[in-house]
């Protein structure tokens, strides 16, 4: 049964033959090995164009910005799929990407639609930035749906990385449009929600990402590669110095448990 409109397969991005490989119409043995860095390489793969300076620049503070977060969620994931499989480090990799969701480094790719939204009702309806983003959060108000990439639980008075990421992309010459829309969103929501929601990291990206021209398409896949190279990192000590049962046990230790139990059953509250 065919599904989709396709029925031949076809790619843009590489072919071969017995002598040269090709990506994005480029030899990758004679143009690209050695003579691009990853960053750009990256560009190259998603768009099928070499980014501007500006461009590269920018992309490469993002990826470094997000690349390590801790013990967050989906690198407990991983290490603990790791002390559990020490000889799959593809799988502990698999387990905390699959982690990477609206709440942690998915909202990036939200955050980046949302100011295209707003960029789009301003030039629409001839409205300031202010006033857009002021019609797009009472929408988003009224729907009960959260604004994606503001407010932190640590970083109350802007996540630092937001002002680093501003910084870099005006230096290196970014045209910082919607890097003023996610500041206009910001400067709203205390009026609309009645709380005082700060830039975090993850408005930033999208915000100076999509000023250079990154596809908002592959937004997420920004914060996915960066975070590839973080767990690959706690994967390394993962298998130097392991902690990845002790989080297990640390999490059975604090479980609760709330469900029936058989008549004189008492549970035993603590791991030894």
């Amino acid at each position: 049964m065919k599904i989709g409109k396709a029925t031949v397969p076809e790619t843009a991005i590489c072919t071969y033959n017995e002598d040269t490989i090709v990506v994005r119409g480029a030899d990758l043995c004679q143009d690209l090995i050695g003579k691009v860095g990853f960053v750009e390489y990256f560009w190259l793969l998603v768009t099928g164009q070499h980014p501007s300076p500006t461009a590269a620049r920018v992309l490469d503070a993002t990826l470094v910005a997000i690349a390590e977060h801790g013990l967050v969620p989906s690198v407990q994931a991983s290490r603990m799929t790791l002390a559990a499989a020490p000889d799959a480090i593809q799988g502990a990799v698999a387990a905390g990407i699959l982690g990477c969701g609206s709440v942690i480094l998915g909202a990036s790719e939200t955050a980046g639609r949302l100011f295209l939204r707003v960029d789009a009702l301003a030039r629409d309806k001839a409205l300031s930035l202010e006033e857009a983003a002021a019609e797009i959060v009472r929408e988003l108000r009224a729907a009960k749906h959260a604004v994606p990439g503001y407010g932190h639980p640590q970083h109350k008075a802007r996540d630092p990385r937001v002002a680093r990421l501003f910084a870099v992309a005006q230096e290196a010459g970014a045209p910082m449009h919607f890097v003023r829309i996610a500041e206009a969103i910001e400067k709203v929501l205390p009026d609309i929600t009645g709380r005082d929601l700060r830039l975090n990291v993850s408005a930033a990206i999208p915000a100076v990402l999509l000023d250079v021209g990154f596809p908002a398409e592959a937004l997420k896949g920004v914060p996915i590669l960066a975070r590839t190279a973080g767990l690959i990192g706690h994967l390394t000590e993962e298998l130097a110095r392991p902690i990845g049962f002790a989080l297990s046990y640390q999490a059975t230790r604090e479980q609760v448990y709330t469900g029936p139990v058989p008549e004189g059953f008492v549970p035993k509250t603590a791991v030894a």
